[in-house]
């Protein structure tokens, strides 16, 4: 596969967070006397993915609108300082490295289905900033995925690229940016199709 670009996702390609995004969730919802609706890392495997609001509505659907989209921002910064303050050793193996090859003959980019701040958070906590160009989340422009990747495109004159991602919405979201799609296979989901597969991130070296 001959791409000038590749995006990458974060949950299930870049890292696993879900352990340490349960904690940061689970402080803010102890603090506000709803630990009944604690989460686990079990819970969020299927969320993962999918936009703020979606996962708001699985995780707090016994919480009225729109009281649950303003407990989920609550949840949301709780987990970011979490994550700041946590040395998050939860990227998977080689990810920095492999990154620091790609650099060399691809422009790499970010773009996923979080809230502002945790593409940057990502990136800091995998000392991936000497590599990344840019990034885009639908905390910054509150539309699909597949849009915000076009958006991203657009900005920074992408015409060749290939989005890395692990599940379903990512595979949909590339079929909606007109993109062929790699599956990180050792992620969290089964998408029904792609254009190619890794089964570990060292092997885009090889792709």
């Amino acid at each position: 596969m001959n791409c000038e670009s590749l995006i990458f996702d974060i949950d299930g390609t870049l890292w696993d967070s879900r352990a340490l995004v349960a904690e940061g969730y689970n402080l803010q919802l102890e603090k506000e006397g709803l630990s009944h609706l604690r989460v686990t890392a079990e819970t969020l495997k299927p969320l993962f993915g999918k936009v703020m609001t979606e996962i708001a509505d699985a995780m707090l659907a016994s919480v009225p609108v729109p009281d649950r989209y303003a407990l989920m921002e609550r949840c949301m910064t709780t987990e970011n300082r979490y994550l700041q303050e946590n040395p998050c050793r939860i990227g998977y193996p080689g990810v920095t490295q492999t990154m620091a090859q790609l650099a060399k003959r691809h422009r790499l980019f970010i773009v996923s289905n979080s809230q502002q701040g945790y593409p940057e958070l990502c990136i800091s906590k995998l000392e991936l900033n000497p590599y990344i160009t840019g990034h885009l989340c639908f905390g910054d422009t509150g539309t699909s995925k597949g849009k915000t990747i076009r958006t991203l495109m657009d900005k920074y004159h992408i015409t060749s690229c290939a989005y890395v991602g692990d599940t379903q919405g990512d595979y949909e979201a590339t079929v909606e940016a007109g993109i062929p799609f790699i599956w990180a296979s050792y992620g969290f989901g089964t998408p029904e199709a792609y254009a190619a597969k890794v089964d570990s991130f060292e092997k885009l070296l090889t792709l």
